[in-house]
């Protein structure tokens, strides 16, 4: 008979992941876990079992645009896939954004919807980005004060109940301007007492979304970012009619397939000010902070999703007399990966607990200076390792990984949104340097690694905490040389930079986690993690020749 492979299967994906209860246990106090777990475990085995199964039973099917009705009517009308339909009432049900505005637990709140969101995700085809556009809408619209669409949109996008949840979408970019939204065409004109939008919005996410917050420039405003507003619009009217929207294709991308994404046609859509005529860009940053914060647990929960497959995988695949999980070389290739996963896990909760305490009132003016440099810090190192990491991953199951049925490039192509989604890495490496302006320099981040490490005792973590500290260093001497020298070259070292400072502090948390581990759960591997990732190295600056570089990109002479 011939031989058939066993596939990598998955089980209860909470009671498996020894990283996250790990970091829950130091994260939370007793009383809050104790609460929290058996729903935790109940949505593991989901993600694990029946989620899973629908996941792959699902894969081929793709959202579908109807543009007209059997009678010539213009419809626009958009279905999504079975299991983002599914997805949908689990989200709401379980209250993945409710439960963040529910504040059952305090500051601790955010943690408790982290963890639900890092298990729910890998098995609902990034039904994360319209969850995180509902989050950071909701939170965009507490912010703004405005008591009327606060009453009218946030009791919908933070429901438990299937038939009254809304989600939003979030229409900032343009063909002029995807980061750059200061050239962003859309206008808002008053007609008949209402303002009206017109333009083309270029990639809309999630447009089957019930609302959205949207930028749009008010006739007479200057042009430039500062002229920009903040519009709240409705997608649909009472009569399910779209609200003055054109649907004109949805994207066909690399990953994230399952995802209706959108070019709009804006045609006197009716529109409401989310808070004041002009700084729009300014009133849409709290939901930007939370979106990014989302695609920071994307990252690691995609990253954990490869590597408890590869895992399972390398015990049921022989190769040359024995299982791949007794290879050398192949346990050493994985235990890199789940270095960078866990380095990356710390300083995605590290932001959470953060976001968590600023939202409950309770974070000091270096707490809030912390959480706005380590938003971007996050998102931009946690998007580029998982890009890594999983693409290692497919390459660990050899030729299968490449083979579309077994589900597993879909995982590639999915993580290769995150450093795109919310500002690429070159943009969030320009927005560290403007938290770190604002904070008035490094000093914010090395306060707080001293706060990380000050408990460090074991042997092994004392030189990492070194290792960390003189990283910090070379990052002060960097920041002050090249300030010295002239915004180009500060410019061009951005992202060696900020990605340096992103490892510095992941390693910096992961050694904590790792003392904690030692003492009051005997476990070592955090510290296996730590050391490893130290290994890894954390610091990327180096010197760097600009006319070079410029030789380099430059296709003449």
């Amino acid at each position: 008979m011939a031989f058939v492979q066993a596939p990598p299967a998955l089980g209860n994906q909470y009671e498996d992941d020894r990283a996250l209860r790990s970091c829950l246990n130091r994260a939370l106090p007793r009383d809050v876990l104790a609460e929290i777990e058996p729903e935790l475990a109940s949505m593991g085995g989901l993600a694990g079992g029946e989620l899973y199964r629908l996941q792959l039973a699902d894969r081929k099917n793709e959202p579908v645009l109807t543009r007209w009705d059997a009678w010539g009517n213009r419809v626009d009308r958009i279905e999504v896939t079975r299991l983002w339909r599914e997805a949908e009432r689990i989200a709401a049900e379980r209250g993945l954004v409710a439960c963040a505005y529910e504040r059952r637990h305090g500051m601790h709140s955010r943690v408790h919807q982290f963890a639900l969101v890092y298990l729910f995700t890998p098995s609902t085809d990034i039904y994360s980005c319209p969850l995180a556009m509902t989050d950071g809408a909701a939170r965009a619209l507490i912010a703004s004060g405005n008591e009327k669409l606060v009453a009218r949109a946030v009791p919908h996008l933070t429901s438990r109940a299937p038939a009254q949840f809304w989600t939003s979408g979030q229409w900032m970019t343009e063909a002029t301007g995807g980061s750059d939204v200061g050239q962003t065409e859309t206008v808002a004109r008053r007609e008949n007492g209402r303002w009206k939008l017109y333009g083309r919005k270029w990639f809309t996410s999630a447009i089957g979304s019930q609302m959205a917050l949207t930028l749009a420039r008010p006739e007479g405003n200057p042009p430039g970012g500062k002229g920009l507003a903040l519009f709240y619009l409705e997608t649909r009217d009472e009569t399910g009619r779209l609200n003055g929207i054109r649907v004109e294709r949805l994207k066909d991308k690399l990953g994230t397939r399952k995802v209706p994404t959108a070019e709009l046609t804006l045609e006197g859509a009716a529109a409401e000010f989310v808070c004041g005529e002009s700084d729009g860009v300014k009133h849409i940053a709290p939901m930007l902070n939370v979106t990014r914060a989302w695609n920071a647990v994307s990252a690691c929960a995609l990253m954990r999703r490869g590597l408890a497959l590869a895992g399972d995988y390398a015990k049921k695949r022989v190769a040359f007399g024995a299982p791949l999980a007794e290879k050398p070389l192949h346990v050493d290739t994985l235990a890199g990966l789940h270095a960078e996963s866990a380095g990356a896990l710390q300083l995605t909760f590290f932001v959470a607990e953060l976001l968590g305490r600023a939202e409950a009132g309770q974070a000091s003016p270096a707490q809030e200076a912390l959480l706005r440099l380590a938003t971007p810090l996050a998102k931009l190192t946690t998007a580029r390792q998982a890009v890594a990491v999983l693409s290692e991953v497919i390459e660990a199951f050899g030729g299968a990984g490449y083979v579309e049925d077994t589900g597993l490039p879909a995982l590639l192509r999915d993580a290769q949104v995150l450093p795109i989604w919310e500002g690429t890495t070159n943009v969030l490496a320009l927005d560290t340097l403007r938290a770190l302006e604002e904070a008035g320099g490094i000093a914010v981040l090395r306060r707080e690694a001293g706060f990380l490490l000050q408990g460090v005792r074991a042997p092994e973590l004392v030189k990492i905490s070194a290792q960390v500290e003189g990283t910090l260093d070379s990052c002060e001497g960097w920041l002050k040389s090249a300030g010295k020298t002239g915004s180009a070259e500060l410019e061009a070292g951005a992202r060696r930079f900020a990605m340096t400072l992103g490892r510095a502090l992941e390693l910096a948390l992961l050694a904590r986690q790792a003392q904690f581990s030692l003492e009051h759960e005997q476990d070592r591997r955090p510290l296996a993690a730590a050391r490893r990732l130290a290994v890894h190295g954390i610091n990327l600056l180096a010197q760097v020749d600009a006319e070079e570089s410029r030789l380099l990109v430059c296709d003449r002479g």
